[in-house]
């Protein structure tokens, strides 16, 4: 899926107004997911780096791979609401749409390898049932 593709699925499912809008909660959403994970898996060749490392969504800087235990859902919840700069509900929502767009454009392979590094309470929350 291409990053255009990508950002447009995520606005649809957001419901959001704007391309603006779904670029930022996407930025939000697959940097906050990055902290949880290896930086291996952070350069899949067609998985997160192709939606994060876009020209027009600023100067970024991946975030280290954290070395103590992965983000709760609560804690990934209120760092995706202070980088998109939303309340957390709002948060929550855009990341669901982030999530199941994901899934869409990522292989199975890379899928099963981003999910085995978080808790499952991430699988329970956004792939459970999809």
């Amino acid at each position: 899926m291409k990053y255009e593709e990508f950002i447009e699925q995520v606005q649809k499912r957001a419901y959001l107004a704007s391309k603006i809008e779904a670029q930022r909660a996407t930025r939000a959403a697959l940097e906050t997911l990055a902290e949880s994970l290896s930086k291996e898996e952070r350069y899949l060749p067609r998985g997160l780096a192709l939606y994060l490392e876009q020209p027009f969504l600023g100067n970024w800087h991946q975030p280290a791979p954290s070395n103590k235990r992965p983000l709760s859902l609560e804690e990934f919840f209120q760092r995706m609401s202070i980088r998109e700069d939303v309340p957390p509900s709002t948060a929550r929502q855009h990341a669901h749409a982030v999530m199941s767009v994901l899934v869409d454009a990522v292989s199975r392979g890379e899928f099963e390898d981003i999910r085995k590094q978080l808790p499952i309470e991430y699988y329970y929350e956004f792939w459970e049932g999809k």
